[in-house]
């Protein structure tokens, strides 16, 4: 992150009309790790400008150091990136921006709205990453709808099952971007958003998951439920064994390992004479796709075999949910 920027990319700075120029409005956790989710897309994508501007409170620590010129109050240890620019004042910072980052407390936006109203462009898009609602005496109201109201912008917003300190240190994480019409320009904040390790997407693995055992389970018995699979039989069971018991066990240390110890080596080692059985469960789920020339209807139970027997890397679960 670069220090406090009022000089730091002049005020004069003319950006090409085919290049989006981004600007994070808070600089918390969230907002912190957003920076530097987007700067490392910013360098590689051709239709964004490098520099991401991060609008930071500017606070004086106990150590005499100046928050716009190291976060180490919400993210200490963690580099943002060299293209993130940290702007203690508003204007500046969303000025020429026409892709505003709304990750402020949502205490503090209509406020924040208030100040910006006739100082940002009017091509603007934005998306609030704001978790919460302004409550007032007539009703809540969404904080991209008062963006868009207060503002007179598109607002998308961007939520996930997800924590902030956890992405910041490249855990697997995703998010759902949200947007009322222009799919396009959803689309965008996507291809801004995503990383390896952090999926912006419709679904991610569990659902994904558990969308494929429902179309399964109802090809093969048309009388089954899609109430049966909201049940604890159903996707409290998958949670479970998503997040605990031998088959995570063994499947998290054939990850760690790259694939290179099979699951037959990983059982003997782990479940001292315990058996796995996610693995031959996935073997029977493919004989039975393949028989029936299912196989490109269920390309997750696929990619999970081919894992398995080691046709494809543990990688490819992410490369699999990427596409």
């Amino acid at each position: 992150m670069s220090p406090s920027a009022e000089t730091a990319s002049g005020d004069d700075v003319e950006v090409p009309n085919n290049k989006s120029r981004v600007t994070v409005v808070g600089s918390g956790n969230w907002g912190s790790v957003a920076a530097k989710l987007i700067a490392s897309n910013t360098l590689k994508l051709s239709s964004f400008h490098d520099e991401v501007r991060m609008w930071v409170f500017e606070e004086v620590l106990p150590s005499g150091e100046k928050l716009s010129e190291e976060n180490v109050k919400y993210l200490p240890g963690i580099k943002l990136g060299r293209n993130v620019v940290a702007v203690p004042d508003l204007e500046h910072a969303v000025r020429d921006a026409n892709m505003l980052v709304f990750v402020a407390p949502h205490q503090l936006m209509e406020g924040l709205c208030r100040r910006l109203v006739g100082k940002i462009r009017a091509d603007a898009e934005a998306i609030s990453l704001i978790k919460g609602m302004e409550v007032k005496m007539e009703g809540p109201c969404m904080i991209s709808t008062l963006i868009t109201e207060q503002l007179g912008i598109n607002c998308c917003v961007l939520m996930g099952a997800n924590i902030a300190n956890e992405i910041a240190v490249e855990k697997f994480s995703e998010a759902t971007v949200g947007y009322r019409e222009n799919k396009e320009i959803a689309e965008k904040w996507v291809r801004l958003f995503s990383t390896p390790y952090f999926m912006v997407s419709a679904a991610a693995i569990m659902r994904m998951g558990l969308r494929e055992m429902k179309a399964f389970s109802q090809l093969l018995f048309s009388s089954v439920k899609d109430s049966t699979f909201f049940e604890s039989c159903g996707v409290a069971d998958l949670i479970t064994t998503c997040l605990g018991g031998r088959n995570r066990k063994c499947a998290d240390a054939f990850a760690r390992n790259g694939g290179k110890k099979s699951f037959d080596e990983l059982e003997a080692e782990i479940l001292q004479g315990q058996k796995l059985q996610g693995v031959l469960t996935a073997k029977e789920v493919y004989e039975v796709l393949r028989h029936r020339g299912w196989l490109e209807l269920f390309p997750l139970f696929r990619t999970v075999h081919e894992i398995c027997i080691g046709r494809l890397p543990p990688t490819a679960i992410v490369e699999y949910s990427q596409s």
